[in-house]
């Protein structure tokens, strides 16, 4: 990030229910390396009491990091081909954790268009989970990583913009369960989102 005001998140941010820090990643720049996009779309997920959750039947090899203390990155590779990108929330062995669904690009973009040469837009390189992923080069390697540690490649920092007062709101995206939870937030009018609004 090129802005020297823009400060990490810290562990206490990330130290409530999913649905509470959910809304307010919104705004916030999630950062890689060189490469950057500022968190426009956003996904609730909340452990035992979701059944949507990957953590709802409790710690397995795949999910531990989503019981592991809040603000670390939870990466899963999902449908044989992606990865998916989480931070985990609430207190430790909670499984509770945010989706993150979409950036609007900010540092990086040739990086981004190398890695998503598929992309023939610049509203295209990270609207979707596994898109801004591949976009910004996070995958399994980075699961586990201390997003609050000054030493971590990856960071979600706080620049000064804030969140939207009232921000877009409708249920989860592609779950065949408790598809009624509300939990996903966005930013309304945003090109980058995963889903056009209605």
């Amino acid at each position: 990030m090129g802005d020297r005001h823009a400060r990490r998140l810290t562990p206490d941010f990330y130290r409530r229910d999913s649905r509470v820090v959910a809304p307010e990643l919104l705004n916030k720049v999630l950062v890689c390396g060189n490469r950057s996009g500022r968190i426009v779309e956003v996904e609730a997920y909340a452990g035992s009491a979701d059944p949507a959750s990957h953590a709802y039947r409790g710690p397995t090899k795949r999910n531990l990091t989503m019981f592991g203390p809040p603000g670390r990155l939870y990466v899963y590779f999902t449908y044989g081909m992606h990865w998916c990108a989480n931070a985990v929330c609430d207190e430790e062995g909670r499984g509770l954790a945010v989706l993150l669904r979409a950036l609007s690009p900010i540092e990086g973009r040739d990086e981004m268009r190398q890695a998503r040469s598929r992309a023939r837009r610049e509203r295209d390189l990270c609207s979707g989970p596994a898109k801004l992923c591949q976009a910004l080069g996070i995958d399994g390697r980075l699961d586990g990583v201390d997003l609050t540690s000054q030493d971590a490649i990856v960071s979600i920092v706080d620049d000064g913009v804030v969140p939207p007062s009232e921000p877009g709101q409708s249920c989860r995206i592609g779950l065949s369960v408790a598809t009624e939870e509300p939990w996903r937030w966005y930013v309304a009018g945003d090109p980058n989102l995963s889903r056009a609004e209605r």
